[in-house]
């Protein structure tokens, strides 16, 4: 069998012939872990169940290491270009009056000065999205129906288009992840609900709102609320406390009617947030969540990001493990020299400790910021030439 080698400026590999790689999920995770197989020789394909890109969600941060994935994914100036520009912030009591601000710090990011970058996620997956489609394979408005793996490959089946046969299966594709459910069962299995829920949605600058964030918690809720596309939209982001409810989380009708019922019952803008709720065409909800597994990998499966290792939008983390995640597990690929039992050991070995870190965020301070101290551990537990 011939080997080829492949270069790049940090390494340099001996592999075996191209292997094929389907990645499950075209939202962060899945175009970057594209990115990086392309770069090492792997030919892959990317699923994704939306008909293109996904449109809408709350601003994202990349920080500490992830900075260092998308630098050297050649993405870091453009991700600076359209990152957010706050002033700051100010925090209202239920009826609307300020009780504090600060020019120095915002939650969604944290200080203003710093190195971290703040973007809206539709603009971080449109970059990779145009990054990786001139190399990659999309088959939007699909998914995965199952797997059937063995000593040769794994064979899988779509929704809509022919079975078809991949080296590797990789699920990139969020908390409730198919492929997780189809290579390692049900969900409840790995779940961990933190006890509230996230809506996110867009409205028009109703508020007049100049690069300046608000935030109103009364009782069991809170809304932060911040300005994007140069003044022109808002993004909200709406928390309510909460035990898992009954509604199926694809059921948007039940959960917008709960969502616009919360809003409509404040006493600040109340009307006007449920009236946007009930209207944006991009309109989420879900539980804060968090994926724990003592194993991201089954045969020739492997997951990644929100998938294996979900830390929750709390830990103000996520899109960081994503980019971290799919540099380590393309890395490990390239250096196992076609052995998926090996990178899949070694990944696990590399990412543990990094997940640990990011998750302990979202836990050890329900409700509040986690301590800064946590915050630059977090952001920097890991080496990505390790």
């Amino acid at each position: 069998m011939r080997v080829r080698r492949t270069f790049t400026a940090r390494t340099a590999y001996w592999r075996l012939p191209v292997k094929t790689v389907l990645i499950s999920g075209g939202g962060i995770a899945g175009p970057a872990l594209a990115h990086w197989l392309h770069r090492h020789g792997f030919e892959t394909t990317i699923v994704e169940r939306a008909p293109s890109p996904r449109p809408g969600g709350q601003a994202v941060d990349i920080r500490g290491v992830a900075l260092d994935v998308v630098e050297r994914m050649g993405l870091l100036e453009q991700a600076r270009r359209v990152r957010t520009r706050m002033r700051g912030m100010s925090i209202l009591d239920p009826d609307g009056h300020e009780v504090d601000r600060s020019t120095e710090a915002t939650f969604s990011s944290g200080r203003l000065d710093s190195d971290d970058i703040e973007l809206l996620r539709d603009d971080l997956v449109r970059m990779v999205h145009e990054h990786t489609r001139g190399d990659v394979e999309y088959l939007f408005g699909d998914s995965i129906t199952a797997l059937d793996q063995d000593a040769t490959g794994v064979r899988v089946a779509f929704t809509h288009g022919a079975s078809r046969t991949f080296d590797l299966v990789i699920g990139a594709d969020g908390l409730h992840s198919t492929v997780r459910r189809l290579a390692f069962g049900p969900e409840d299995r790995f779940a961990h609900h933190l006890g509230s829920y996230l809506s996110v949605f867009g409205a028009d600058n109703f508020l007049a709102l100049d690069h300046w964030q608000i935030w109103l918690r009364d009782g069991d809720v809170g809304f932060g609320i911040m300005p994007v596309r140069d003044n022109t939209e808002l993004r909200i982001a709406f928390g309510f406390q909460s035990p898992p409810l009954p509604h199926d989380r694809r059921d948007n009708g039940t959960l917008r009617r709960l969502i616009v019922d919360k809003l409509a019952s404040l006493r600040w803008e109340g009307p006007r947030l449920a009236e946007a709720a009930e209207h944006a065409p991009d309109f989420y909800c879900d539980a804060m969540a968090q994926i724990r597994m003592d194993h991201w990998s089954r045969g020739r499966v492997a997951l990644l990001g929100d998938a294996g290792y979900c830390p929750s939008p709390l830990s103000g983390q996520g899109t960081s493990l994503a980019l971290v995640g799919a540099y380590v597990l393309a890395d490990c690929l390239a250096r196992a020299s076609g052995d998926h039992h090996v990178a899949y050991s070694r990944y696990e070995q590399r990412m543990r400790t990094f997940v640990n870190v990011n998750q302990a965020l979202a836990t050890e301070n329900p409700g509040g910021p986690a301590s800064e101290a946590s915050v630059a551990h977090a952001k920097n537990a890991l080496s990505l030439d390790g």
